[in-house]
């Protein structure tokens, strides 16, 4: 657990992927869309004060550094400066990304997945409505919430 100040408050720990992150870049043409990039906008700002710990990733990385929009692939490189922290895949990790392959997840989705279990995390923040529909409806797996950046902040407040 991470705590914060000396009233030792629970900080929350989040794992951002590709979707979510990219969404800022996302030409905000209808609601949605800039309602969720307000909401990422938002948790970014609570990774800065420190009132949330984004926990990012090696394999985050690799996905955000495949997108051909070199604007796009820049903006969201450049994000993970102000992650807490940055994770390297590991041998259990692989594993159990493999593991979630084989219940639908694709490779990025299930190591991502796999990062945020093994890392911890209370929650995997997304705006890819597959993947979060997916995760909530496999019971036992993952062992991480998958959750809309939105809905989550709108619950969480941090």
């Amino acid at each position: 657990m991470r705590y914060h100040g000396s009233e030792m408050a629970r900080i929350l720990s989040v794992y951002l992927d590709a979707c979510a992150l990219n969404r800022l870049t996302d030409p905000p043409s209808h609601a949605r869309i800039a309602l969720e990039a307000a909401a990422v906008e938002q948790i970014l700002l609570s990774v800065q004060a420190r009132r949330l710990h984004w926990i990012a990733s090696l394999v985050l990385r690799v996905e955000l550094a495949r997108n051909r929009d070199q604007g796009r692939r820049e903006t969201t490189l450049g994000l993970l400066q102000i992650a807490s922290e940055m994770r390297s895949q590991t041998r259990q990790s692989l594993l159990r990304g493999k593991q979630l392959e084989k219940l639908g997840f694709g490779p990025f989705d299930a190591l991502h997945l796999a990062v945020a279990e093994e890392s911890g995390c209370d929650v995997l923040l997304t705006t890819d409505d597959r993947f979060r529909k997916l995760a909530n409806r496999i019971p036992g797996a993952p062992s991480v919430q998958v959750r809309n950046p939105l809905n989550y902040l709108q619950e969480v407040r941090p």
